[in-house]
């Protein structure tokens, strides 16, 4: 909640108010000071003399916030803010992010945004956490998909499913459309091999033989099965003609590799 440090002899707190207070006790000092409205506040306080002063600071919205809110919000989703900062700086970030107030949490600590997480999931629903600092890593492990930005590759990057490497915003949607589109071709390509060895199985094993006189000869079954794995493969690649080549070797590409592997 803090950090403590020694200046000239004299213990000095800087933090969050009530701990600073525990640190060097609230007797004395500017104990009359508010931080700005709408901002989060770092106390600072020196022991025997209270609390000295307050640092108000504001944090600004990446610029794809906002559209990447309404993005969510147009896929149906509900979107939610988990944060660690003051209340009122949280509730008017999210007021200009398009998201309501009420669901934005703030002063939560990496257990009070763990247990926001439980939560949700217990209610029944399926829980996607965005994160991008230490603080967010053990939400990120306990979300069903944890998505962690490129700004937060260790802890956080540790702890997520998916790391977007852009560390844009925008790119959560991205990963929306990629993984529901992906989970669409392994459906396409499970009901395609289903049908097909529904029909060429009887068939190779002569049950039309008797009524209708067809039969496949071995040397057909294997190319039909060749052509099974021909239709498969390719409608698994036109995942890369929807959503383009990466560079070779790059993380992306390896990524989309795996996502073609998969439906296949």
């Amino acid at each position: 909640a803090g950090v403590r440090g020694t200046v000239e002899g004299v213990v000095v707190a800087v933090g969050r108010r009530d701990w600073v207070e525990q640190q060097v006790g609230s007797s004395g000092g500017r104990g009359d000071l508010a931080a700005e409205a709408g901002s989060s506040a770092v106390w600072v306080g020196a022991a025997g003399r209270g609390i000295l002063g307050v640092l108000s600071l504001r944090d600004t919205l990446r610029p794809d916030a906002s559209s990447t809110v309404q993005g969510l919000k147009d896929l149906g989703l509900k979107v939610h803010v988990l944060s660690g900062d003051e209340p009122s700086a949280v509730s008017a970030a999210a007021t200009r992010a398009g998201i309501d107030p009420a669901l934005a949490v703030g002063a939560l600590t990496p257990v009070g945004k763990l247990q926001r997480i439980d939560a949700l999931r217990k209610e029944g629903a399926v829980v996607a956490m965005v994160g991008d600092g230490v603080n967010d890593a053990p939400a990120l492990a306990a979300a069903d998909v944890g998505i962690a930005l490129k700004g937060g590759l260790d802890a956080a990057g540790e702890a997520a499913s998916v790391v977007l490497m852009g560390d844009r915003l925008q790119q959560v949607l991205d990963s929306i459309d990629l993984g529901r589109a992906t989970l669409s071709k392994i459906r396409q390509n499970l009901a395609w091999a289903l049908a097909y060895n529904v029909v060429g199985i009887p068939l190779a094993a002569g049950a039309l033989l008797p009524s209708l006189g067809v039969c496949l000869n071995p040397s057909a079954a294997a190319a039909m099965m060749a052509f099974s794995s021909v239709a498969v493969v390719s409608n698994s690649l036109l995942l890369r003609a929807r959503y383009g080549v990466p560079e070779a070797g790059s993380e992306a590409s390896q990524k989309a590799a795996a996502a073609g592997a998969g439906s296949s």
